[in-house]
Formats: C-alpha cells, structure tokens, sequence
C-alpha cells in the first residue's frame, strides 16, 4: 500500500499544439496534462529521461508539483508511448481526493512458478489476465497484486473470484469467476515422424532385387541362346 508518497516536479507548459509537441520531444521533454474535477486542466512538460524512469517504478499515486504551484496528489489516468520505440511521448494525470474511492488499474504479477508441482512435471504455465481495475481509497491503491501460483498442478485454473484483495481494495469485474489469472496445462506432445532413410534403404533395397532378378533371368536367356547355337 502506498504509506507515503513520492513527488515529482514538472515546469508548466504555454505553448499547445502537434507541432509544439513534436519540438518538446525533440528536445527531450514529454508534454503532461493534468484533470482536476471542476477545474481547468492544467498543462506541463517534464524531463522524458526522469519521468521516464519515476514511471517505470511503478508509483500509483504520487505527488505532482508543477513548478510555482502547490503539490497535489496525483494517479496516472493514461500513458501515451511511441507505436514503434515504445518510449513515452505524452501523460495524462488526474489530481484526486484522498478521502474518495477511485477506481485503477494495476498489473497482477505471479510468484512460486518453479514450485509448481505441475511445472516440475512439465507443464506449461500461462499467465492469462496481468493487469486488473480495482476501486480503493488513492493512499490503499497498491502498486502491483501477487498471486501465488506455487500450488497448482496440471489442468488448475486460477480465477479471479478465488483471490483476497487487499484491505481496503475491491475488484471491479462483472463475472469475477470468469476471469481467469493463470492456467497450467499439459505439456504439449510432438509426435517423431518417420525416419525417411528408412524408406530409401528400403526402396534402394527393392530396386537391388528387381536388378539381380533382371540380370538372373538376363544369364539364364543367354544360356539357353549358348545351348541352342552349340547344338546347331
């Protein structure tokens, strides 16, 4: 859970537009806006290499300080990256009220894959679902939910429903039950073909008898042709 919360300071932003965007990151700088229920949004730009790396530790709430204003507590409403480079190229932030519930997304991450009796008996574990929206308070939100996977054998199924959420937390999914988180199923079977050498020693050896066959009954024509002109 999020017992304190870490900030991060950015410089207002004045000038809008593709074109403008386009310069900022050119210059190494990543545009920002942040949503404030029932006030004006409020634009910024920051550093792409320290917001980059402040993103990638995964705070789900922190403090954002646009520089000549007041921090306010903060949650990431969306990340925009590059198609192609994967790299950030735009944020979006919502300043939130730290006694209302709101609802996140936060990446669901498994542990004990090794000790997995069905692991070790060759199954292939698959973790199907990775992130999940939850509703907390924004100092409850966690950063991440681990489920423990280290029990599961061949053909078990881990849903949703079967997951305690932490205090404070609740899963917002219609069918809870028919989420599924990881599966462990068999291992897959390759079927050997056939050797091919076989067949072309057996075909080499099929052609081998058709030409002693052909070169015997050759011998014994020649013979009898031998016989027929000694006797004339």
């Amino acid at each position: 859970m999020a017992t304190s919360r870490p900030s991060f300071k950015v410089a207002e932003r004045t000038e809008f537009g593709s074109r403008t965007s386009r310069r900022l990151r050119r210059d190494g700088l990543v545009p920002g806006i942040v949503y404030t229920a029932g006030e004006a949004a409020r634009p910024f730009q920051a550093d792409a290499h320290d917001l980059a790396l402040f993103i990638n530790e995964g705070h789900a709430l922190f403090d954002l300080e646009i520089a000549g204003e007041t921090k306010v507590p903060v949650v990431v409403k969306e990340e925009q990256r590059h198609p192609v480079r994967g790299h950030l190229i735009h944020i979006d932030c919502q300043q939130v009220d730290l006694a209302q519930e709101i609802q996140a997304d936060v990446a669901i991450e498994i542990e004990g894959t090794e000790d997995a009796p069905g692991v070790k008996e060759g199954g292939i574990l698959e973790h199907v679902t990775r992130e999940v929206t939850i509703e907390a308070l924004p100092t409850d939100i966690p950063e991440g939910i681990t489920v423990d996977v280290s029990a599961m054998v061949i053909g078990d199924t881990i849903q949703l429903d079967t997951i305690t959420p932490p205090d404070g937390v609740k899963f917002v999914a219609d069918n809870p039950e028919e989420v599924t988180i990881a599966t462990l199923n068999p291992p897959r079977i390759v079927e050997e073909e056939e050797p091919e050498v076989e067949e072309e020693t057996e075909v080499v050896g099929e052609g081998e008898a058709e030409g002693e066959a052909e070169e015997g009954a050759a011998e014994e024509s020649g013979g009898d042709e031998g016989d027929s002109g000694s006797e004339g």
